[in-house]
């Protein structure tokens, strides 16, 4: 394995409900999500839920790389096109 495989973050699934994982923490939130309804209808979910987590993803990222698209792009593992779309479908442009 070269240096820059052995640096890459290894994407694991959650092993347990007490461990704060990403996968726990959204599930967690979807629960809370689910009991404070309280028998409103929900529509389009999916989308809620995507944009609720691609907001903050795409500004920490842009964060983390001092705003340089480039970069973002690249970490995100998209092209610097998509990652210009998507920001200016948040507003964060």
């Amino acid at each position: 394995m070269n240096t820059a495989e052995s640096r890459k973050p290894h994407l694991t699934l959650a092993r347990s409900e007490t461990h704060d994982t990403l996968r726990n923490c959204v599930r967690r939130s979807i629960t809370d999500y689910f009991n404070q309804l309280d028998g409103e209808a929900v529509s389009d979910l999916y989308q809620m839920v995507l944009a609720e987590m691609e907001i903050p993803l795409l500004e920490k990222v842009l964060e983390y790389t001092r705003g340089n698209q480039t970069k973002a792009a690249e970490l995100l593992g998209l092209n610097r096109g998509t990652l210009r779309k998507k920001l200016k479908q948040y507003g964060l442009l």
